[in-house]
């Protein structure tokens, strides 16, 4: 199980008021992680990445143990501490202004 943490609009969009865990059936990836967040949250399909391109939305930033991992391709194999569930896979909205 891989523990992931929401950004609080993720979360109420999907209808939860805590973090989640996904059980994954491969390699830990954010490609898998979306994939599983979207199909027990339809929701969330196209609020994490681009519907169109995969590519992540502009305003969300991944982190895996403290480290930034955002412009990463999803398919990059994660930490070994987040696929055993002992570190979580952060999804943090962004804050944008001037």
């Amino acid at each position: 199980m891989v523990r992931v943490e929401l950004p609080y609009h993720l979360r109420h969009l999907a209808g939860i008021d805590r973090d989640v865990a996904v059980e994954l059936p491969g390699v830990a990836t954010m490609a898998a992680i979306i994939d599983a967040l979207e199909a027990r949250y339809p929701a969330l399909r196209g609020t994490i990445r681009d519907q169109a391109t995969g590519a992540r939305r502009p305003l969300l930033r991944f982190f895996a143990c403290e480290d930034d991992i955002s412009f990463q391709p999803l398919d990059v194999p994660l930490p070994d501490a987040v696929a055993a569930g002992r570190e979580p896979v952060i999804i943090l909205g962004a804050i944008a202004g001037g």
